[in-house]
């Protein structure tokens, strides 16, 4: 029985999400190839759900005790089956979609094809790289008495074939290496390919020469890849804890099936041999003519001309220097003279970058602090850090080695920046570090000033052009004392520190947040609350958002994502209206604001309204004290209400709609955004002073020599 009727399964909402996503690949305002990056998105979106979401409800399922979801009141094994159900629809939805955008692909001459799609001067080249860097690579195998059934790796590949020998029966496997590309391009004009995977098809009687080939398909197994580390006992000693996460690593690549997907029907025997050996039961099988892996869709633009590549594909778009940033002026000076504020993609990430950068070479800064999540697999941001370290600076790294599948990445910088000699600390043994905190202090006159960066989204150079994120640069002496607070208790293991102005999870946040929304309540139907998040999933937030609601208070949340509250139930959400939008972008800031008015309170943080994130995570939220600045705040968030292009408003009964268009070009936010950011006048560069000679120069030195 469902605890709460205003709430719905959050697994179901993510799979809701996921539906929009493919849904950008059937509209038609977006270039071709974009749209088949959508339906490769929403492939890669869809097999971490399985890795780690229904990964985690089979682990859930052998625990004992019922464990029941707050939310739909179902338990693990009533999800399992609602998942299965609504995943079918959707693999559905993706073959047609697929089918249909391949054949408008075709006309602009990139096609997928089959070897026997080729003609005889195509099927010779293909054959010979077949032979030539196919063949000595591959490891097949054959499955009977003295071969036992292998271990079919997480997500990788394989061609498998149902093969008679000697009246027998048998399975021969052969999986992709790493080292093969996904699709093999065919020589001549366009992007004619074929994946690695149908070229094996074609060649498995050459493969097992003494085999008769009565069945074939290419599959890919899904593993559990919920390791949750961190829930396990570590001791945190630093080589220690980097040895057991290597080892949890590795563990991930052997965990049970939760899903087998095939390339094409197979007979009964083949699939009973298959279910039994992995073992998978019939709703964990799912068959689909679209490619299993679409990685592939990114690298189709360099195969093309100028002229296509432009057609069919989003207009070329390079995030613009702030209009408060002066290149060439110390960042720290351009800091202390106000709040500065970026906002990625649209403005670049280079003024932040600027500032580590002159923090390391300044002789006056004597620390840089740092939490890390997420970093690009190249990060100048390392760079710096260890630039400074290695100048002599007291630089700190709070590095989460827990970013789920980010893992190695995190562990191979940790042990950069540690041969650097930063300090390296990496969290808690329950609570991962998800905060996005830069401190940097600096002597001034005798006086030690901060610095301080508070972000939504990870210092990673990469997907700061593709995540919209917002980024604080304060030299707010307030935060920075509480800056310098937070860092303090994190190197000294206390969660539980005190703050004047930042809100601090897993202590501090969630029982702030639940203290404005009890002042909104308190005015009735004077109250505002308006929030910009990727999820809502926590029960004791939905349930005051709903006591809000009640009491008359507007409530609008902006969730790209998971949204467990259902708005418009009678009685309960009425006064709750809620929003996703989906675009070129993936919308990734958060953004908290209580109030109207000279009254408002608003707020940038890290953390999602999930409950992992107010009481299993180290977050961060920082009050917006500027103006200016919470004015462009103000401004990104209507832009997101009024937009009637790419979002959705959540029904009742938990299904999305379209916003009504009406008369005019409509409103898509981001494509706003991106229009100011490219009208907005370029940063002025400080004028040059004019060439001195050689004798004003000794003349200069000598003045100074004599001042000193």
């Amino acid at each position: 029985m469902r605890e709460h009727p205003f709430t719905q399964n959050r697994e179901l909402s993510w799979l809701a999400f996921n539906d929009r996503v493919l849904s950008e690949a059937t509209d038609e305002t977006v270039p071709l190839l974009e749209r088949l990056k959508f339906i490769s998105i929403f492939t890669s979106n869809l097999d971490e759900f399985f890795m780690i979401r229904v990964g985690s409800l089979f682990d859930l399922m052998n625990v004992k005790g019922e464990s029941r979801d707050p939310r739909s009141g179902w338990t693990a094994e009533e999800q399992l089956e609602a998942i299965y159900g609504a995943v079918r629809p959707l693999y559905h939805k993706r073959e047609e979609v697929w089918n249909a955008l391949e054949k408008q692909l075709r006309l602009q001459g990139i096609c997928r094809l089959t070897y026997d799609q080729l003609d005889q001067k195509e099927q010779r080249f293909c054959q010979r790289y077949f032979r030539d860097s196919v063949a000595p690579i591959i490891s097949p195998q054959i499955v009977d008495t003295h071969h036992p059934f292998p271990h079919l790796r997480n997500k990788v590949l394989h061609v498998g074939a149902w093969v008679k020998y000697k009246n027998r029966d048998v399975l021969a496997v052969v999986p992709l290496p790493d080292a093969l590309p996904q699709v093999l391009f065919l020589p001549g004009e366009g992007a004619r390919y074929v994946p690695m995977e149908e070229l094996i098809l074609a060649f498995l009687e050459e493969i097992f020469p003494h085999y008769t080939v009565r069945d074939k398909t290419a599959f890919c197994v899904t593993r559990n890849a919920d390791i949750n580390p961190e829930d396990e006992a570590f001791e945190f000693d630093s080589d220690d804890f980097r040895k057991k996460m290597k080892k949890a690593l590795r563990q991930r690549t052997r965990l049970s099936p939760v899903r087998l997907e095939l390339s094409r029907a197979v007979g009964a025997p083949f699939r009973e041999y298959l279910k039994a050996r992995l073992p998978v039961a019939d709703r964990q099988i799912f068959i689909t003519s679209a490619p299993l892996k679409l990685e592939y869709a990114f690298s189709l633009p360099g195969h093309l001309s100028e002229s296509a590549r432009r057609a069919l594909t989003y207009p070329p778009f390079t995030p613009r220097l702030p209009e408060w940033y002066v290149p060439g002026e110390s960042v720290i000076r351009q800091v202390n003279r106000g709040d500065r504020l970026l906002s990625y993609p649209y403005e670049s990430m280079e003024p932040f970058l600027a500032l580590v950068r002159e923090a390391a070479e300044d002789p006056a800064v004597l620390s840089i602090r740092i939490t890390i999540y997420r970093l690009a697999s190249k990060a100048k941001l390392v760079e710096y850090l260890c630039a400074a370290a290695e100048g002599g600076k007291d630089v700190t790294v709070l590095i989460e080695l827990r970013a789920r599948f980010d893992e190695q990445n995190n562990i191979d910088w940790s042990e950069r920046l540690e041969e650097a000699g930063c300090t390296v600390i990496y969290g808690f043994e329950h609570y991962k570090v998800h905060s996005k905190l830069c401190l940097i202090t600096r002597r001034e006159g005798g006086r030690v000033r901060c610095i301080t960066q508070v972000g939504t989204g990870n210092y990673n150079e990469k997907t700061a052009g593709q995540y919209t994120d917002l980024s604080l640069l304060t030299a707010d002496p307030e935060i920075g004392r509480d800056a310098t607070e937070f860092f303090k208790n994190m190197s000294i293991g206390n969660l539980d520190g005190r703050y004047r102005h930042l809100l601090v999870a897993p202590y501090g946040l969630k029982k702030a947040l639940l203290e404005r929304m009890d002042r909104e309540i308190a005015k009735g139907e004077r109250g505002r609350i308006l929030l910009k998040l990727n999820s809502v999933t926590d029960v004791e937030l939905i349930e005051k958002l709903k006591e809000a609601s009640c009491a008359g208070v507007r409530v609008d949340l902006i969730v790209r994502g998971i949204c467990c509250i259902l708005p418009g139930v009678a009685g309960k959400t009425e006064n709750i209206r809620v929003v996703s939008v989906v675009g070129r972008y993936l919308e990734h800031s958060r953004i908290y604001c209580f109030g109207e008015g000279e009254e408002e309170v608003m707020y940038l943080s890290s953390a999602d309204f999930m409950t992992r994130n107010t009481q299993r995570r180290v977050e961060v939220a920082c009050p917006i004290f500027d103006r200016e600045i919470r004015g462009r705040l103000g401004h990104i968030l209507a832009l997101c209400l009024a937009d009637n292009v790419k979002a959705r408003q959540l029904q009742p009964d938990g299904s999305y709609v379209p916003l009504p268009r009406g008369e005019g070009p409509g409103v898509d936010c981001q494509r706003q955004l991106m229009e100011e950011a490219a009208a907005a006048p370029a940063p002025e560069r400080p004028s040059r002073r004019p060439r001195r000679t050689l004798g004003q120069w000794l003349q200069d030195l000598g003045r100074r020599l004599m001042d000193s």
